[in-house]
């Protein structure tokens, strides 16, 4: 399997998105950029950036279709892949994936050597995280295997910790725009080129 590795910038907008709805079942997906390595025989997948979707109803078939249409058109355009989903669920001890998300997984699977499945674990959510509360699977073989945590890799450490609490501490949740939101009000970013910003400043201020 790839080895995986997250970029700040990507972990920390997971986070941010089940931080946002801690009542609620949430979703996204995720863009990354696929590159064999030196050895000819393994290769890595760096998540770039998530894409939050939804926040209400996650499966709604029309609404998702559109979304995955916009988000595979924005990785394009950005020399990136279509590489993975990920999502948080409503109750606070359940990792389990249901079989619409598989069904969009599997999707990006088709199109995406080692694509991943990620569900984040509710239990582990606090503001003082020192460990990734991200439970990863990737797909091989046909197969949906859940990756140990030591062959996860985050950029700038497990988090990077600091920037995290400090985005958590200031409530940068708040700014986060999913789809659920921009249909509410097209004006909203859903790509969040401001929060983008405001993550990557407060990740290098922190190394």
């Amino acid at each position: 399997m790839a080895d995986v590795i997250f970029s700040p910038r990507a972990y920390c907008k997971i986070i941010l998105h089940a931080a946002k709805y801690p009542h609620c079942a949430i979703n996204g997906l995720l863009l990354a950029r696929l590159k064999s390595k030196n050895d000819g025989k393994s290769s890595e997948l760096r998540i770039e950036d998530a894409i939050p979707l939804f926040h209400i109803c996650l499966h709604v078939s029309p609404m998702a279709e559109i979304a995955l249409t916009l988000v595979d058109q924005l990785a394009m355009s950005k020399g990136l892949i279509l590489a993975g989903y990920y999502l948080a669920n409503e109750n606070i001890n359940d990792l389990s994936t249901d079989r619409p998300a598989h069904r969009i997984a599997d999707k990006i699977a088709e199109n995406c050597s080692g694509a991943v499945l990620v569900v984040v674990d509710n239990k582990e959510m606090t503001l003082n995280m020192t460990s990734s509360p991200l439970r990863i699977s990737q797909y091989a073989d046909g197969k949906w295997k859940l990756k140990d945590k030591a062959n996860i890799f985050y950029e700038g450490g497990v988090a990077p910790t600091d920037a995290l609490y400090s985005l958590l501490e200031r409530e940068q949740y708040r700014n986060l725009v999913d789809f659920d939101n921009h249909l509410d009000n097209i004006t909203l970013d859903w790509q969040n080129h401001k929060l983008n910003k405001v993550i990557d400043e407060t990740v290098e201020e922190h190394e």
